[in-house]
């Protein structure tokens, strides 16, 4: 494979960094570029459906402690990871290196840097992330997810580029589904998720503050909410005794679909969700992760609530007596959902994926113009 069709992605952790990465992965893959990704050993698990010519696993660590034994050990890792990941690049020869933000992403776009191939960073958060603040210096491009992103500034506003956060082509098909009619006959769908951070809270939350809603509202509700293994029979039989229909699971494969088949979301502001929301077009009731680095699910949450796509909620603030008058109040006041609908819907950017190829594929034929040319044969 030619160095100029060959690009290697960085991302792992967590699927708010893997997500847009594979969608990323599928569009290169469209335009003929062999794609590999650079991971540490928790990204292993999206390794077999991720859509790359091969998955490489290299060292890293997150500055989780901030002892002086805690950072030597993290900054051995790190390096380590730089090492590997530079003898992986010379064999490979990648025309552009992508990270996608998090520790994980630090040693191959160090290396990168060193070797002198041409890399850039997406963000997926409405704040610049920490491995991306002190990468942000060292790439050629940076891409982001929302048009204002904090920490963003000075020189660094030159290499930003708006392209949006990229989703999978499932969640871009079920875009096209139009907003559910809210028919008397038919039953209000709410849909709950909050991810493996978030599901545990709101299996503590949410069926008691349903349980308070009128009869004549939980006779037309049915639920579905995503609930972690042991959190499952509990929940079910939380609903069944408040009496009303629901469809608790771990996981559900077919999530963008569910979204689409939504009048109303409840989940945390994960990059990730929040993209998926605005491409889909659906209202949501947020409540950001208190503890999450930076504030980045608060700040995300606050642009699409300041759009008028979502109904921001701090979670310290929200009760189940409060989270029942909003679920009642928009239920029984169906233009305000779609009105969100219509404000989700033009926040969203189906076509993130296309822009932030296209920016990959700038880089590649800079790197290509700037490249000596080949000597001629005597």
């Amino acid at each position: 494979m030619d160095r100029n069709q060959t690009v290697m992605l960085a991302a792992g952790g967590t699927g708010g960094h893997l997500f847009p990465a594979f969608a990323l992965a599928e569009e290169l893959g469209r335009l003929g570029y062999a794609v590999h990704l650079v991971t540490d050993m928790r990204g292993d698990r999206y390794g077999t459906g991720f859509p790359a010519r091969a998955v490489h696993q290299v060292p890293s660590a997150t500055l989780a402690s901030k002892s002086p034994f805690g950072l030597a050990r993290t900054g051995l890792t790190l390096a380590r990871g730089v090492m590997a990941s530079r003898k992986l690049m010379k064999d490979v020869r990648p025309a552009v290196v992508v990270g996608f933000g998090g520790y994980p992403s630090f040693p191959p776009l160090m290396a990168a840097r060193q070797l002198g191939i041409p890399s850039m960073l997406h963000e997926q958060n409405a704040v610049l992330g920490r491995a991306n603040k002190m990468l942000a210096h060292r790439v050629d491009a940076i891409a982001t997810s929302f048009e204002r992103t904090k920490f963003l500034d000075g020189t660094l506003i030159a290499k930003a580029r708006f392209t949006g956060n990229p989703v999978r082509s499932i969640v871009v098909q079920a875009a096209h589904q139009p907003y559910p009619p809210r028919d008397a006959g038919l039953p209000f769908q709410l849909l709950v998720f909050g991810g493996s951070q978030g599901a545990r809270y709101f299996s503590d939350v949410v069926p008691p503050a349903l349980e308070l809603l009128p009869a004549h509202l939980k006779e037309k509700l049915n639920v579905v909410q995503q609930a972690r293994d042991e959190d499952v029979v509990r929940v079910t039989a939380a609903y069944a005794q408040a009496g009303i229909a629901a469809d608790i699971a771990p996981f559900f494969k077919d999530l963008p679909s569910r979204m689409a088949a939504s009048h109303l979301v409840i989940g945390r502001a994960g990059a990730s969700s929040v993209a998926e929301l605005t491409v889909i077009g659906r209202p949501s009731i947020l409540v950001p992760l208190p503890h999450s680095l930076d504030n980045d699910q608060l700040q995300n949450a606050t642009q699409l609530a300041e759009s008028g796509g979502a109904w921001c909620i701090e979670q310290k603030t929200l009760t189940p007596e409060r989270l029942a008058g909003e679920v009642a109040r928009l239920m029984e006041g169906g233009a305000a959902l779609v009105e969100a609908a219509h404000c989700a819907r033009q926040q969203g950017r189906p076509d993130a994926v296309v822009r932030l190829a296209a920016l990959v594929g700038e880089l590649a034929g800079a790197a290509s113009a700037a490249a000596p040319a080949p000597p001629r044969a005597s």
